[in-house]
């Protein structure tokens, strides 16, 4: 037998462990192909032609091939009064609702870390609306706000205040979806709050209190800071979710009265469906994109100088 027919202990090593690495990798990707494709089809493929579409005239109602028009939907869609005022609407409600959010899921969340009887019975009350669908809460709360048989104008009525048409009138309804967003929402914030308040170290307050400090100076100078990181994580993605606002204000208001409640998605949703201009739909929908990018990295950007100092 010669030395080129025997094999080396080391080589014979290092070859099966390149094989079982080739082996693996295929695995790997069996395992995470379904999720690409999927990713593919559903969200990369639709962003890519959509920024496409968006310097095009595609129009629904029109047979031709689109045309490309470069930048004139941009420079309409920046131009455009309807773009501001929905714009202007979004940022109202996300402010309306942002703040409410996440002070009352903190509260909220405090109150059952307080250790209270029947803990499952607040859990459940704060998160079961959160579980609800989006149509579900809008008929709920619209015959909250009816004018003549909703429960608001009855318990008004008790003490002589004269009720209110609620989501007729242009100074309340949009106050009016935000209330019904908060309950509806508020326990997706309430459960992570609760979990982070679930995992501060007894010791730490037991420190805490050895020091002389009280339940409200424990408040302010032990839980509120060790909770500063899930705060800003909750804020981040509460007003991501409240800029993106559709099914409960085209549920419960369609967009009135008189444009006060439409949102800068429903702008898009009626210019490109119902009056079948994609293209320009779409320019709207990645300047809006662009302004949610902007803040997310302005909030992020806050969020790391916060945990610097």
């Amino acid at each position: 037998m010669t030395s080129a027919t025997i094999s080396k202990p080391g080589s014979v090593r290092k070859t099966a462990t390149t094989r079982l690495k080739v082996t693996r990798s295929r695995g790997g990707l069996l395992y995470v192909l379904p999720f690409f494709v999927a990713f593919t089809l559903f969200l990369l493929w639709p962003l890519v032609y959509g920024l496409w579409m968006s310097f095009t005239d595609r129009d629904l109602a029109a047979g031709a091939e689109p045309r490309v028009v470069g930048l004139a939907n941009y420079a309409e869609a920046l131009t455009d009064p309807m773009v501001w005022t929905t714009f202007g609407n979004t940022v109202l409600f996300t402010v309306m609702t942002t703040i409410p959010l996440v002070v009352l899921a903190l509260a909220a969340a405090l109150l059952v870390n307080m250790g209270l009887p029947g803990q499952w019975v607040w859990r459940m009350a704060f998160f079961l609306p959160y579980l609800l669908a989006s149509t579900v809460v809008s008929l709920f709360w619209e015959w909250i706000y009816n004018p003549e048989l909703g429960l608001i104008n009855a318990v008004l009525g008790v003490f002589g205040i004269e009720g209110q048409a609620w989501l007729q009138n242009p100074d309340f309804a949009m106050a009016a979806i935000a209330v019904a967003t908060t309950w509806w929402t508020l326990g997706f914030n309430f459960l992570l709050y609760l979990a982070a308040l679930q995992n501060i170290p007894a010791t730490v307050y037991e420190a805490a209190a050895i020091d002389g400090a009280g339940k409200w100076r424990q408040l302010f100078s032990v839980t509120l800071p060790l909770l500063r990181n899930i705060t800003m994580l909750i804020l981040v993605l509460q007003v991501l979710a409240s800029l993106k606002v559709f099914d409960q204000i085209y549920q419960m208001t369609a967009g009135g009265p008189d444009d006060s409640t439409r949102s800068i998605l429903m702008y898009v949703y009626d210019t490109g469906f119902t009056g079948y201009r994609l293209g320009y739909a779409s320019a709207i929908s990645y300047v809006f994109f662009a302004i949610i990018l902007i803040l997310s990295l302005l909030q992020l950007r806050f969020a790391r100088r916060s945990d610097q100092s």
